[in-house]
């Protein structure tokens, strides 16, 4: 299971409708997460190291990201977040 980061336009996240999503946010921690469902989610502050089993990926304000259903992993919140999510 992967972790998908991508940049995308603001015409591509206008036609998902992401700005419409409902947003997170988080100061600065660490802690355990787990998908029970597929998450998608478009950073607009912050920055994240998220670790699973495979793999340890950073990202950022401007990245789109997806992570898989069945995922679990530890988010280390290296600067407060603000983020569009979608569940599902």
């Amino acid at each position: 299971m992967k972790i998908t980061i991508q940049k995308l336009t603001g015409e591509e996240l206008e036609s998902m409708g992401v700005f419409k999503w409902p947003i997170w946010s988080c100061e600065i921690s660490e802690f355990p997460w787990s998908y029970p469902v597929q998450e998608t989610c478009y950073l607009l502050e912050g920055q994240v190291e998220v670790t699973t089993d495979l793999e340890t990926v950073t990202f950022g304000a401007g990245d789109f990201v997806v992570f898989p259903a069945g995922l679990s992993c530890t988010w280390k919140v290296l600067q407060a977040v603000k983020k569009h999510y979608s569940m599902g």
